[in-house]
């Protein structure tokens, strides 16, 4: 058996790129202000002390023991939880509401403020990690379902960044009262790609529910975007399957089949009507109507449709393995 404490620590080379984007210890350089309206009260037992970390717990083989480590900075997969723990006690012995922006870590104090950057899409938002969890060891955090429709994640897990950070008290009261605070900056481009290598690195965990009550693994509601269109749900677009093991007598390969995924909707009408648009059909995947084109046996051809869709104002749309 073997202790594990996450931190990841800032990468080499991304700390200059942080320099100058997004937040540093609660201190904005840019993007939207975060509200100055006076936030509601708190729900009952929602307040940032006392700060409790807890006993080292086993999950598997592995031991975890929680620790105060300010600059955490570490990259793996998020799932998220929602109805099925709805009214439940978290760790620190808050009531769980699914709707607010609230996270559960395996380490980190309880409560604590993290930044979560989607590697899909840069964007980042800003957590309160109230709970423990996942309790399953290939995913780095679970995201209430709130927070996973605020970060525009959906179709199981996906690869996310996950900072520390220490917010105004502004911000700080909006999340205890379970409202979301404006998105941080989007990662750049730059930073992206090596946080994008790390994710790559890592195993790809199985999208099975988890063994606990965090991580349900089934899609939240899409997240409009800022442009008043549905937002693409991307099932991590950036990682490829890991490779099969060995055997003895292989049978040939399969030819590999690839589809586009334009984007998927929170109402079935909209998604229907991207269907018709751009040839796909649609398929209920959990909340979500999820539009696709093909499937194609070559990466050409699904290149082509990939083309169409985006050529029909689908800018997110793209071109997945049908696993």
């Amino acid at each position: 058996m073997r202790s594990i404490v996450r931190n990841g620590g800032l990468l080499t080379g991304a700390a200059l790129l942080l320099a100058g984007c997004g937040s540093f210890d609660g201190k904005r350089d840019g993007g939207p202000a975060a509200s100055q309206a006076p936030a509601p009260a708190a729900p009952a037992g929602a307040a940032d002390t006392p700060v409790k970390l807890g006993a080292p717990f086993t999950i598997g083989a592995v031991t975890y023991a929680p620790a105060d480590i300010p600059d955490y900075d570490d990259v793996g997969y998020a799932s998220w939880y929602g109805d099925e723990a709805a009214g439940r006690p978290t760790a620190n012995g808050e009531t769980f509401d699914p709707d607010a922006i609230s996270a559960a870590h395996k380490t980190l104090p309880l409560p604590s403020y993290v930044e979560v950057t989607a590697l899909d899409t840069g964007r980042t938002i800003l957590v309160r990690v109230n709970d423990r969890g996942p309790m399953v060891n290939d995913r780095l955090i679970d995201l209430s379902r709130g927070a996973a429709e605020q970060l525009g994640l959906g179709g199981g897990v996906a690869a996310v960044r996950v900072r520390r950070t220490n917010p105004p008290m502004a911000e700080r009261a909006q999340l205890r009262a379970g409202r979301a605070v404006p998105e941080r900056i989007a990662t750049p481009d730059s930073l992206l790609a090596i946080l994008r290598t790390k994710a790559r690195a890592l195993p790809v965990p199985a999208n099975t529910p988890a063994a606990a009550a965090t991580a349900a693994d089934v899609p939240p509601a899409a997240t409009p975007s800022s442009s008043g269109d549905e937002r693409l749900i991307v099932e991590n677009p950036d990682v490829e399957p890991a490779p099969a093991p060995a055997a003895a007598a292989k049978p040939a390969p399969a030819a590999a089949v690839y589809v586009v995924q334009v984007a998927a909707f929170s109402t079935e009408a909209r998604a229907k009507a991207a269907a018709t648009a751009t040839g796909g059909v649609v398929s209920r995947a959990g909340n979500l109507w999820r539009v696709r084109i093909g499937p194609f046996a070559s990466q050409p051809e699904a290149q082509a449709a990939l083309a169409k869709a985006k050529g029909k104002g689908f800018r997110d749309a793209v071109v997945m393995r049908d696993r």
